[in-house]
Protein backbone atom coordinates (compact mmCIF):
# COMPACT_ATOMS: atom_id res chain seq x y z
CA UNK A 1 0.00 0.00 0.00
CA UNK A 2 1.73 3.22 -1.01
CA UNK A 3 0.45 6.96 -1.16
CA UNK A 4 1.38 9.91 -3.43
CA UNK A 5 -0.24 12.50 -5.08
CA UNK A 6 -2.92 12.38 -6.92
CA UNK A 7 -2.29 12.33 -11.24
CA UNK A 8 -4.97 13.82 -13.68
CA UNK A 9 -4.81 10.09 -15.29
CA UNK A 10 -6.36 9.28 -12.14
CA UNK A 11 -9.46 10.87 -12.77
CA UNK A 12 -11.67 8.03 -14.07
CA UNK A 13 -10.59 5.72 -11.14
CA UNK A 14 -10.87 8.20 -8.30
CA UNK A 15 -14.47 9.23 -9.57
CA UNK A 16 -15.73 5.58 -10.04
CA UNK A 17 -14.03 4.94 -6.24
CA UNK A 18 -16.23 8.18 -5.17
CA UNK A 19 -19.43 6.48 -6.97
CA UNK A 20 -19.47 3.09 -5.25
CA UNK A 21 -18.34 4.16 -1.87
CA UNK A 22 -21.23 6.86 -1.61
CA UNK A 23 -23.74 3.56 -3.62
CA UNK A 24 -22.21 1.03 -1.09
CA UNK A 25 -20.70 2.06 2.04
CA UNK A 26 -23.57 4.70 2.50
CA UNK A 27 -26.24 2.92 1.94
CA UNK A 28 -27.65 2.20 5.44
CA UNK A 29 -27.77 5.86 6.08
CA UNK A 30 -29.43 7.29 2.72
CA UNK A 31 -32.11 6.59 0.62
CA UNK A 32 -31.22 5.62 -2.81
CA UNK A 33 -32.85 9.02 -4.13
CA UNK A 34 -30.69 11.07 -1.66
CA UNK A 35 -27.25 8.94 -2.77
CA UNK A 36 -27.99 9.71 -6.79
CA UNK A 37 -28.52 13.47 -5.79
CA UNK A 38 -25.16 12.85 -4.01
CA UNK A 39 -23.00 10.84 -6.29
CA UNK A 40 -24.85 10.41 -9.96
CA UNK A 41 -23.38 7.89 -12.67
CA UNK A 42 -23.28 11.01 -14.65
CA UNK A 43 -20.76 13.18 -12.47
CA UNK A 44 -19.56 16.56 -13.84
CA UNK A 45 -16.29 15.37 -14.83
CA UNK A 46 -14.79 19.07 -15.39
CA UNK A 47 -15.69 20.00 -12.23
CA UNK A 48 -14.00 16.66 -10.59
CA UNK A 49 -10.85 17.38 -12.57
CA UNK A 50 -10.87 21.32 -11.53
CA UNK A 51 -11.38 20.40 -7.83
CA UNK A 52 -8.61 17.19 -7.74
CA UNK A 53 -5.86 19.70 -9.40
CA UNK A 54 -6.71 22.60 -7.19
CA UNK A 55 -6.84 20.79 -3.85
CA UNK A 56 -3.97 19.05 -2.34
CA UNK A 57 -5.10 15.65 -3.35
CA UNK A 58 -3.79 12.43 -2.08
CA UNK A 59 -4.20 8.47 -3.33
CA UNK A 60 -3.54 5.64 -1.77
CA UNK A 61 -2.46 2.70 -4.18
CA UNK A 62 -2.59 -1.31 -3.43
CA UNK A 63 -1.44 -3.51 -6.37
CA UNK A 64 -1.94 -0.68 -8.79
CA UNK A 65 -5.37 0.05 -7.96
CA UNK A 66 -6.46 2.87 -5.64
CA UNK A 67 -7.94 2.33 -2.87
CA UNK A 68 -8.61 5.65 -1.33
CA UNK A 69 -8.09 9.38 -2.20
CA UNK A 70 -8.85 12.70 -0.24
CA UNK A 71 -8.07 16.34 -0.49
CA UNK A 72 -7.59 19.77 1.06
CA UNK A 73 -7.89 23.10 -0.14
CA UNK A 74 -5.48 26.08 1.40
CA UNK A 75 -7.77 27.10 4.39
CA UNK A 76 -7.97 23.66 6.07
CA UNK A 77 -10.88 22.29 4.67
CA UNK A 78 -10.86 18.55 3.85
CA UNK A 79 -13.10 18.45 0.71
CA UNK A 80 -13.17 14.98 0.22
CA UNK A 81 -12.18 11.73 2.09
CA UNK A 82 -13.33 8.32 0.08
CA UNK A 83 -12.36 4.74 0.91
CA UNK A 84 -12.79 1.81 -1.25
CA UNK A 85 -15.65 -0.74 0.36
CA UNK A 86 -13.17 -3.69 0.25
CA UNK A 87 -10.46 -1.97 2.14
CA UNK A 88 -12.62 -0.42 5.18
CA UNK A 89 -11.48 -0.49 8.73
CA UNK A 90 -7.82 -1.44 7.29
CA UNK A 91 -5.66 2.35 7.86
CA UNK A 92 -6.43 3.38 4.53
CA UNK A 93 -8.67 6.55 5.94
CA UNK A 94 -6.48 6.92 8.56
CA UNK A 95 -3.12 7.25 6.60
CA UNK A 96 -5.03 9.79 4.18
CA UNK A 97 -6.48 12.27 7.05
CA UNK A 98 -3.07 11.92 8.72
CA UNK A 99 -1.11 12.78 5.56
CA UNK A 100 -3.39 15.95 4.82
CA UNK A 101 -3.96 17.19 8.52
CA UNK A 102 0.31 16.98 8.02
CA UNK A 103 -0.02 18.87 4.45
CA UNK A 104 -2.32 21.75 6.41
CA UNK A 105 -0.17 22.16 9.52
CA UNK A 106 2.91 22.38 7.36
CA UNK A 107 1.12 25.24 5.33
CA UNK A 108 0.14 27.26 8.79
CA UNK A 109 -3.67 26.31 9.29
CA UNK A 110 -4.23 25.24 13.01
CA UNK A 111 -7.87 24.30 12.80
CA UNK A 112 -9.16 21.67 9.54
CA UNK A 113 -13.15 21.07 9.12
CA UNK A 114 -15.20 19.00 7.05
CA UNK A 115 -18.53 18.54 6.13
CA UNK A 116 -19.14 14.85 7.26
CA UNK A 117 -21.93 12.66 6.11
CA UNK A 118 -23.75 10.69 8.76
CA UNK A 119 -22.05 7.29 7.50
CA UNK A 120 -18.56 9.33 8.33
CA UNK A 121 -19.10 11.20 11.56
CA UNK A 122 -18.12 8.31 13.56
CA UNK A 123 -15.06 8.21 11.70
CA UNK A 124 -13.70 11.88 12.21
CA UNK A 125 -15.18 11.70 15.61
CA UNK A 126 -12.63 8.55 16.51
CA UNK A 127 -9.99 11.21 14.88
CA UNK A 128 -10.37 14.25 17.52
CA UNK A 129 -12.81 16.37 15.36
CA UNK A 130 -16.12 17.29 16.63
CA UNK A 131 -19.14 18.34 15.71
CA UNK A 132 -20.10 21.88 15.49
CA UNK A 133 -23.53 22.02 13.33
CA UNK A 134 -25.77 19.71 12.17
CA UNK A 135 -26.85 20.75 8.69
CA UNK A 136 -29.53 19.88 5.58
CA UNK A 137 -28.16 20.27 2.49
CA UNK A 138 -29.59 20.27 -0.89
CA UNK A 139 -27.96 17.98 -3.77
CA UNK A 140 -30.11 18.19 -7.11
CA UNK A 141 -33.46 18.91 -5.24
CA UNK A 142 -33.07 15.85 -2.68
CA UNK A 143 -32.10 17.22 0.95
CA UNK A 144 -28.99 15.50 2.49
CA UNK A 145 -28.22 15.23 6.58
CA UNK A 146 -24.48 16.21 6.71
CA UNK A 147 -22.64 17.49 9.81
CA UNK A 148 -20.21 20.65 9.60
CA UNK A 149 -17.02 19.35 11.72
CA UNK A 150 -13.78 20.67 13.40
CA UNK A 151 -10.47 19.80 14.79
CA UNK A 152 -7.67 21.73 16.13
CA UNK A 153 -4.35 20.37 14.32
CA UNK A 154 -2.03 22.78 16.40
Amino acid sequence: MDIRLYQPSDLEEVMQLFYDNVHSVCAKDYTEEQLEAWAPKEANVYRWETSLNKNHTLVVVDNEHIIGFGNIGQTGYLDRLYVDSDYLNQGVGTLLLENLERYATARGNTHMNTNASITSKPFFEARGYQCIEKQIVERRGVRLKRYLMEKKIK
